[in-house]
């Protein structure tokens, strides 16, 4: 019999989600996971109102260890983070890294990758000249620093430039541009020992029908063996193991 699922990629009421950590926790028990992992948001001091602050990110620790000691024996619980490639914060003591990418920086500024549709629209007019691949090419090419920058051990939502651009509404993933520099990023990072995501959350929050990364690039990290788990991206506690039977094939 397989093992219930666990996911690790969690946030808290301490950056961006909606629940306290115990009561994911508890949520977790109800499920029958076996582990939890929670993931803040590493400190970004160019977006402060997703991220965990310096106070929020002692404070996080602090109630993960807590929580630990408290249900030894019942689960596992695991203390990772969620580190922007631009953020400064320092990753050790952590028990796993995800790297990711929300924002890239040109021309002296942080331009949002996931904020909202208006403001990533508004960030390739005034910064690309309405030119989608120049930035999908950008974007790609800061995700292939991931691994080198953050020293991750999971890719967070590979091709999360895509959030809104559900239908090809906006710019066409079929176009040789765009897959070109997606395989470019994927290849620099299939030599480095991460694990990509299978990430479930843009489903559950009603953006996309299909999880980060699509299905034509999982089946190039199939080709490539890359290992791949899942994720639900949980913000809140109804989607702790959103979509996983589901997509469980994607991980094989």
């Amino acid at each position: 019999m397989a093992e219930p699922f666990s996911n690790f990629h969690t946030h808290t009421i301490l950056c961006d989600g909606k629940d306290r950590p115990e009561e994911l926790v508890l949520e977790a028990l109800r499920l029958g996971c076996p582990a939890i992992g929670f993931s803040g948001h590493s400190y970004a001091p160019y977006d402060e109102a997703y991220c965990m602050s310096p106070a929020q990110t002692e404070m996080y620790k602090a109630e993960i260890s807590r929580l630990r000691e408290e249900y030894a024996g019942r689960i596992r619980i695991y203390m990772g983070i969620e580190q922007d490639l631009y953020s400064p914060s320092p990753t050790a003591g952590y028990d796993y890294v995800i790297g990711s990418v929300h924002y890239l920086y040109r021309d002296g500024a942080y331009l949002p990758i996931d904020a909202s549709r208006s403001a990533q629209e508004q960030a390739v007019q005034a910064h690309y000249g309405g030119d989608w691949y120049a930035f999908a090419e950008d974007y790609f090419a800061a995700v292939a620093q991931v691994y080198e920058r953050t020293r991750c051990q999971v890719v967070g939502h590979f091709d999360l430039v895509t959030k809104f651009n559900e239908g090809d509404v906006l710019f066409s993933t079929d176009h040789p541009r765009y897959r070109r520099v997606a395989l470019r990023a994927l290849d620099a990072l299939a030599a480095a020992p991460v694990a990509f995501e299978i990430n479930t959350g843009a489903i559950s929050r009603g953006y996309r029908t299909e999880p980060y990364p699509a299905g034509w690039i999982v089946e190039e990290l199939r080709r490539r063996g890359v290992k791949r788990i899942l994720s639900s991206d949980c913000h809140a506690k109804e989607n702790l193991l959103f979509g996983f039977s589901q997509y469980l094939d994607w991980t094989r």
